[in-house]
């Protein structure tokens, strides 16, 4: 029995022993499945062209160490088996391997923010545990796999939002556990499936920014744990269902910028618990039910741009005490006012927009109750009657006030000039009267101001020149008399300015050659006179500029012939006599052009300018000739173009002569001092460099034992025109050595350019040259060494990391040198070339900008603009370089932006997910101000976000950091230059 027993406990063993080799050779052979799969997801994610060390993957996942400690790989505690894959903004740029589907126990997929591109496999259906699946914020085209919709029992939540993903959506969905669906800003067409109701656990449904069409189901009604709808930007008809009403647990409801027709249903107002209702432009039409005003919790309600009728009740304050936004804008909604004196109820009421409506009645008093957090009052374009309230004053924190196109009479109230955080006010296309109080000077953030079309009377107070920030200034359609004050000419940032119809008188100042900004200039219809003055030409940026129904006289200044980017010039019904100037088919640009009903003469040019004007616009004239196309009477053959008189030419028959002798003399003097210093100049080094006569030359044998020969060794980068070496000179000092090619044409007038203005340069923030070394086979320049070499190569090294703070002290160094190029130097130099690579950084990481001279200086002076065919980089460059190649510093500012929207998201303007869609810009528009966390770079939020986790509110000042240098970055980077 002993024996059996033993034997017994020895076959147990053995089978134990079996299961168990069973157990592990199967665990080996799962990992092995696992490590194949996530070797040939590395191949195909990183396949796209981009550099390996954009790609963390790249160098992490190696069979070097276990798979389950590769960065973004997390596998089971009890098994080594991959659950998670987060490879969220990794830069990734191929496409999405098949071979994800056997990872059989992956549970989460997160590949947001990257650039993967190509199809959404199919085979991902099969993934039996899958939860997550978040593939936003790629280039991904193609239809959804079908299977994901009604062959994933497990997933819960799938992102798939802001790609290029076509096709409609599968009409099967069968997910019993889903709760969140967010597909949004994509392609997608058809209807919206109704078998979404059938989804009966979901939570969230976006589907906005989509090109679906049809109706809202009504079945949707039937998910009754809804809490966000999002079916906005598509072309959605019919009505809103009355079922939408069952959803009371719904707190965020969009279904704006659709083609929705029908009333309000009656039954939105069963949505007790709703926050954020956008019905905005659509074509609903009615009034909108009493029930709504239930919705007790409200924070934003928009409605603008429907058929809407009716009043608003009076009682709108009370019923949703938590309004930060009402906006009701370009409906038709009627009655009194009585309900905005009821928002002094909703303390943070932040935006109240009611205009393009027909409300009537006044603003009284007790409007000045409202919220102290209130930014934005509009309510133009009504019947609001009667006088502004001075109790608008209350408003202290007001950032745009616009009361315009009503009837309102009377005065300004002197103390709505005190509201000094304004920065927008419109009061134009009233009955306004009185005049103008000197304390508008009191409104120093004030960079819009409108008062047209009124009946202000008066002069216009010295004090406008102290609201530096202006910008916009229309006084338009008054009784304005007196002169302009010098004051206004010193506001060097406008960029509008509108006087026209009124009763200025005087001569245009000097002073206003200062607006280098202003792009549109109106003075038409005043009692203004004397000549126009020739500075005018040095307005390059004017795009508008009407000087017509004045009394100006004298000649056209050639000078406004240099007004190149001018589209609409107009000098009609003045005194102007003389010829039109021959610099006038210069303005390539112009669509209209009047110069009629003055005292012009002689012969009109021939140009594209002229080949396109009416006789309109030269009639009135009283001696014009030539332009037989606009019947114009031929010039005589011996006309001499200029208003000369016979007085003249009998003065030219005896002062010819003597003036023709002392040319004689001089030309023979002038041979003689040339003669002279050819020979001198024989005399003197061959060798002798162009420019930085005070600078020690540096021999060509110093250079070269430096450099070690100029060794590959030593190369610190090269471009189109040359080589950059590092160098240590005899003394120790580190220099970099900017080599010409001179078989480059133009590349010895560049590197005296260069000499040229580099030499005259001085800022902390400019690489300094220290010497040069010129003969008549080698150029170079001699500059100082930045041991922390260039931006680009902090930003995208993945062993090194910039912290925020290192970013903005980088990007202010980098505007103090610009700064100093545009304003402070005594010649504007434009850059031409602003990018992280020409960013250098000393040991102190000082930002030095560079390259600013070879082949790319512009200088420009104070009367004309220098178009080039070298002005940057794709990515870079301004966009009006690409319609008119002109260069100004406004490209400079455009390139700066990209840099800053480039620091922060650590995206370089030229990469692979954008294309002709979509640009850098755009994506940051995109996600500003939301979602700006989704596109920051992860280096920040690694190290500053963990050093701001010790403070409660440090994430939220994090975003507003990241959020106020974007928003620079987006204001630098607008499409208009202006």
């Amino acid at each position: 029995m002993a024996f059996l027993f033993a034997c017994n406990k020895c076959l147990l063993f053995l089978v134990v022993l079996l299961h168990a080799s069973a157990a592990i050779a199967a665990a080996a052979l799962d990992n092995s499945t696992d490590l194949a799969s996530l070797l040939a997801f590395k191949v195909a994610s990183t396949s796209g062209g981009g550099a390996a060390s954009d790609n963390i993957i790249a160098a992490n996942w190696t069979t070097d160490a276990p798979f389950c400690t590769w960065v973004g790989v997390r596998c089971s505690r009890r098994r080594p088996r991959v659950v998670s894959l987060n490879l969220d903004s990794f830069s990734l740029q191929g496409t999405i391997s098949p071979h994800l589907s056997n990872l059989s126990f992956l549970s989460s997929v997160d590949l947001h923010n990257n650039s993967l591109s190509g199809t959404i496999p199919d085979a991902l259906g099969r993934l039996p545990r899958l939860a997550t699946l978040r593939l936003s914020r790629n280039l991904l085209s193609g239809p959804i796999p079908p299977s994901i919709f009604n062959n994933m029992s497990s997933l819960v939540s799938i992102d798939l939002s802001y790609n290029n993903l076509s096709v409609s959506l599968p009409a099967l969905v069968l997910l019993p556990r889903i709760e969140y669906i967010s597909i949004t800003d994509n392609w997608l067409t058809g209807h919206i499936p109704a078998d979404l109701a059938r989804c009966s656990t979901l939570l969230g449904i976006y589907l906005g920014g989509n090109k679906l069409t049809g109706r809202v189901p009504s079945s949707l009604g039937n998910l009754s744990k809804l809490v966000n709808l999002d079916l906005g930007e598509n072309q959605l008809t019919r009505a809103i269902p009355t079922s939408i009403g069952n959803l009371t647990k719904l707190q965020y409801l969009c279904l704006s910028f659709n083609h929705l027709k029908g009333e309000i249903p009656m039954e939105m107002g069963n949505l007790v618990n709703l926050q954020e209702l956008h019905l905005h432009d659509n074509g609903i039409v009615g009034s909108i039910p009493i029930s709504l005003w239930n919705a007790s919790k409200m924070t934003v309600l928009e409605v603008s741009i429907n058929n809407l009728t009716g009043p608003v009740p009076a009682t709108l304050g009370k019923s949703m005490p938590f309004l930060q936004w009402l906006l009701m804008a370009e409906n038709a909604l009627s009655g009194g006012l009585d309900f905005i004196a009821s928002l002094a109820n909703c303390r943070d009421l932040n935006y109240l927009g009611v205009m393009y409506n027909q409300f009537e009645g006044v603003l009284p008093d007790a409007y000045g109750n409202l919220s102290m957090n209130l930014h934005y009052f509009h309510v133009f374009d009504n019947h609001i009657s009667k006088k502004i309230p001075a109790r608008l004053e209350n408003l202290s924190n007001l950032i745009s006030l616009d009361l315009s196109s009503n009837e309102l009479r009377g005065t300004i109230p002197r103390t709505l000039w005190r509201l000094n955080k304004l920065q927008v006010m419109y009061l134009g296309s009233n009955r306004l009267t009185g005049s103008i109080s000197s304390d508008i000077g009191l409104m120093t953030n004030l960079a819009t101001i409108s008062i047209a079309d009124n009946e202000f009377s008066g002069q216009i107070p010295d004090s406008v020149g102290n609201i530096s920030m202006l910008q916009k200034l229309d006084l338009s359609v008054n009784k304005l008399s007196s002169t302009i004050p010098l004051s206004l000419w010193s506001l060097t940032g406008l960029l509008r300015l509108d006087l026209h119809q009124n009763r200025f008188e005087g001569l245009l100042p000097p002073q206003m050659a200062k607006l280098k900004a202003i792009g549109y200039i109106d003075l038409r219809s005043n009692r203004l006179s004397g000549n126009i003055l020739s500075a005018l030409g040095g307005l390059q940026s004017i795009t508008y500029l009407d000087l017509s129904n004045n009394s100006f006289h004298g000649q056209i200044p050639q000078q406004l012939g240099r007004l190149f980017n001018v589209e609409y010039l107009n000098l009609s019904h003045n005194f102007l006599s003389g010829v039109i100037p021959k610099s006038f088919p210069n303005l390539s640009y112009v669509y209209s052009l009047d110069l009629s009903f003055n005292m012009l003469e002689g012969e009109i040019p021939e140009g594209k300018v002229f080949s396109n004007v009416s006789i309109i616009s030269l009639m009135g004239n009283r001696a014009l000739c030539g332009a037989p196309q606009l019947k114009f009477p031929p010039c005589p053959a011996n006309m001499i173009t200029t208003s000369t008189s016979s007085t003249k030419l009998r003065l030219l028959k005896y002062v010819l002569p003597s003036v023709a002798s002392i040319l004689v003399f001089l030309a023979c003097f002038s041979l003689f001092i040339n003669f002279f210093m050819r020979k001198k100049a024989k005399a003197s080094s061959k060798e002798e460099p162009p420019c930085l006569n005070y600078h020690r030359q540096i021999l060509y044998f110093e250079l070269a034992r430096a450099t070690d020969s100029f060794s590959e060794d030593n190369l610190l980068g090269s471009g189109s025109i040359g080589k950059v070496y590092k160098g240590s000179l005899d003394g120790g000092l580190l220099i970099a050595v900017k080599v010409l090619n001179l078989q480059v044409e133009g590349a010895s007038r560049s590197f005296d350019a260069e000499c040229r203005t580099l030499g005259q340069v001085r800022h902390r923030n400019l690489v300094k040259i220290i010497s040069t070394c010129s003969n008549l086979e080698f150029k170079a320049l001699v500059l100082e060494f930045m041991p922390n070499l260039s931006l680009d190569k902090w930003l995208y090294s993945q062993n090194q990391c910039l912290t925020l703070l290192q970013r903005i002290n980088i990007m202010l160094d980098v505007s103090l040198g610009l700064d100093y190029l545009h304003h402070q130097h005594p010649h504007v130099i434009v850059h031409c070339d602003l990018k992280p690579s020409n960013i250098l950084l000393d040991e102190n990481m000082v930002a030095h900008i560079s390259d600013f001279g070879i082949a790319k200086l512009m200088l420009i002076d104070n009367k004309s603009t220098t178009s080039t065919n070298n002005v940057g980089i794709v990515g870079y460059m301004a966009p009006e370089y690409g319609l008119t190649g002109g260069v100004t510093i406004k490209g400079d500012v455009y390139s700066f932006g990209i840099m800053l929207l480039e620091l922060v998201t650590r995206k370089k303007p030229v990469d692979t997910m954008f294309s002709e869609k979509l640009n850098l810009r755009q994506w940051v528009s995109n996600a500003y101000p939301t979602v700006v966390m989704e596109i920051v770079d992860n280096n920040i939020l690694r190290t500053d976000f963990t050093n701001l986790q010790q403070h409660s509110d440090g994430v939220d000042v994090l975003r507003r950091c990241l959020s106020s240098i974007i928003d620079v970055g987006l204001h630098c980077t607008k499409d208009l230059p202006n």
